[in-house]
């Protein structure tokens, strides 16, 4: 099931975190309440890792990984690079990178088999992003927008794309990812998905000012709504249907 959360007083907890099937980081210097939600939600599954990255607590947006590896941008601290060694499992590959668009997490959206890459990231990064992270990487646009990782967020089950792509982009895309797609939104309107949402496999989490209709959406897509919410969505959606005959 997809959870609402809050880092302080903001909805984008997807700047603030992120997460895969192999582990999760937050950012540092939060409240304890948006770290102990995580921890008490995944702790049992994966390591949750409190860090910052570059010296920033936006730690979403500065990395990106899959259950194989993370890459960090070249201005991660020895020391950030080691706490957060030292913390994944040893099958987590971790890299530096030398890219000019240093902000990671909003130049490459990935799961653990496919990646979308920024249009103008390095050929080396390129290589990069395919050998640690383990993935078939392509330069894509998202309903014109060059920063695929601000714009999408999927996982190896299903994903959530900007509102505006056309029908014809959305099955491309999911033609290349190998895996469904919707259009929408989370925090009561934001085409930004991934600032708002975070999500692996089996769970996610969005901002709190995410809709009940928009919750609905990313539970269906990306296939973690809990056996109870089904019953629920089956049965309000079978009550509109009888409505409206």
């Amino acid at each position: 099931m997809a959870i609402r959360h809050a880092y302080e007083s903001s909805n984008d907890i997807g700047v603030f975190g992120t997460l895969t099937n192999a582990y999760c980081i937050t950012a540092i210097g939060g409240s304890e309440n948006f770290y102990s939600l995580f921890e008490s939600e995944l702790s049992r599954e994966i390591p949750v890792i409190k860090s910052s990255i570059a010296g920033t607590r936006l730690v979403g947006r500065m990395c990106v990984g899959n259950k194989k590896g993370l890459l960090l941008p070249s201005s991660t601290t020895d020391q950030e690079l080691l706490h957060i060694r030292n913390s994944l499992p040893d099958s987590v590959l971790v890299q530096r990178v030398e890219e000019r668009l240093s902000a990671l997490g909003n130049c490459i959206s990935c799961n653990d088999y496919t990646a979308l890459i920024h249009p103008d990231i390095d050929r080396e990064t390129e290589e990069l992003i395919c050998d640690v992270l383990g993935v078939e990487a392509f330069r894509e646009t998202i309903a014109g927008n060059a920063l695929v990782g601000s714009y999408c967020k999927f996982s190896s089950q299903g994903g959530l794309v900007h509102p505006q792509t056309s029908l014809q982009e959305l099955d491309e895309l999911s033609s290349l990812l190998q895996v469904p797609l919707a259009a929408g939104t989370v925090n009561r309107g934001s085409d930004i998905i991934s600032a708002g949402l975070i999500a692996n496999d089996w769970t996610a989490f969005c901002g709190l000012d995410t809709t009940s209709t928009e919750l609905n959406v990313i539970e269906e897509i990306l296939k973690i709504r809990s056996i109870d919410n089904n019953k629920s969505f089956e049965s309000t959606r079978a009550a509109i249907i009888d409505t409206l005959v």
